[in-house]
């Protein structure tokens, strides 16, 4: 046995759960483990994007050692390019639909009237104050996200595996979690792990420019902002450093379980430090601190371990690992695709906001019995029953959208 199968359902598995939490049938009503948590603490939805990030490393100790057989000039061109595309589909993602309603001024009448126009990078949108003046918001796209991250972290991760190895990086790797824990000490000195407080909002605004950063916590601020990223770049050398682990001990027929045995002591160690650091530096998904890279590893790799003793220590196999494996065959092109869709078919109208995207959400499960979370749930996984008969296709059709 060469290869785990189980990082391939780990992987599937992520973007499934990517897909669902990000596909509600409505956002005003969502079960509590599926939404994130408000600030500090964690929820199950905060363990998605690290466990991709995660995942991400895997997947790189495969490829590291072919690309340090063929040189330099392979690497930079596989890692650049790579890097490139997945920045380049996120921004795109940001930006689409290219065309938006804002408000104009009617010539003459003093009123405003809705039109559709093409987006820039930045446009104008007008509104009247209670005292019926006319003011101006200049709105934008925005930069960065959760696609535009994950490019980023692969490409340092990749530099720092590249040309340390597994020992240099995981030197590497601490030294960035105690130096970021650190500067987050130069923000508020009163509160310096707040929202108002982290010193890394400041940072985004004067060099992304507040029109282009997210603004959902009620201010500009970007939970996949540019300072945060070291330490979520940790998350991929953990992965990483695993799945070498990993890929090593597949290799050796006797030696699964010495394996398992280490990957379940470092899972373990790693949740109680990160739990301890909690104490001083919380765990915290949207400013993604040390304690939080180190504490969801460790669930990252217990699950892993779990997987690796049950899928290839075991044999079971059936139905559910089949189901996960399809989508982490395509993981980054139906994550895509899942935010594609919505907003592409948005534009199609129908009826009283009825389109093609919420119909069924908002003519038939919005119905169902019980809580309205039902409804909201019950269109998720419908979703992800779609996105998966589209992976199946593909896969039974050999097509693998690779980058």
């Amino acid at each position: 046995m060469s290869r785990s199968y189980a990082l391939d359902v780990f992987r599937g598995a992520t973007v499934c759960l990517m897909i669902l939490v990000n596909n509600p049938g409505s956002w005003s009503h969502i079960y509590d483990p599926l939404e994130h948590a408000p600030w500090h603490g964690l929820t199950p939805t905060d363990l998605v994007f690290p466990f991709f990030l995660f995942a991400v490393g895997n997947a790189m100790s495969f490829v590291i050692p072919r690309l340090q057989q063929e040189g330099d000039r392979a690497f930079w061109n596989k890692v650049i390019k790579r890097s490139l595309i997945i920045f380049g589909v996120g921004l795109f993602l940001n930006w689409w639909p290219f065309v938006t309603e804002v408000n104009r001024l009617v010539e003459g009448t003093g009123e405003l009237q809705k039109v559709t126009i093409f987006k820039s990078f930045t446009w104008i949108d007008l509104m009247k104050n209670e005292a019926g003046e006319i003011l101006e918001t200049i709105k934008g796209v925005r930069i960065m996200g959760v696609l535009q991250r994950i490019a980023l972290c692969y490409l340092f991760a990749s530099i720092i595996v590249y040309y340390g190895g597994p020992r240099k990086a995981f030197i590497v790797g601490a030294a960035i979690l105690l130096f970021y824990w650190a500067a987050c000490l130069l923000g508020n000195p009163a509160d310096p792990y707040s929202l108002k407080g982290w010193f890394g909002t400041q940072f985004d605004l004067r060099l992304l420019g507040s029109t282009h950063v997210y603004k959902g916590e009620g201010m500009p601020f970007d939970p996949e902002g540019l300072l945060s990223i070291p330490a979520a770049i940790v998350q991929v050398i953990l992965g990483y450093l695993v799945g070498d682990h990993v890929r090593k001990g597949m290799k050796d027929p006797d030696g699964l379980y010495r394996m398992l045995t280490g990957l379940f002591t470092i899972g373990v160690g790693l949740l109680i430090t990160g739990y301890c650091w909690d104490l001083v530096f919380p765990i915290n998904k949207k400013i993604w601190t040390s304690s939080y890279t180190i504490y969801t590893s460790g669930l990252a790799i217990l699950t892993l371990a779990t997987m690796i003793y049950l899928i290839d220590g075991k044999g079971i196999r059936g139905g559910l690992t089949r189901f996960f494996d399809v989508f982490g065959k395509n993981a980054l092109f139906v994550f895509a695709l899942s935010a594609f869709l919505p907003k592409g078919l948005a534009l199609i109208k129908l009826d009283k906001g009825l389109n093609p995207w919420n119909w069924l959400y908002k003519k038939v499960l919005i119905h169902v019995p019980g809580a309205p979370e039902n409804g909201s749930l019950l269109y998720a996984l419908c979703v992800i029953t779609f996105m998966w008969a589209i992976c199946w296709w593909m896969d039974k059709k050999r097509i693998y959208v690779k980058v």
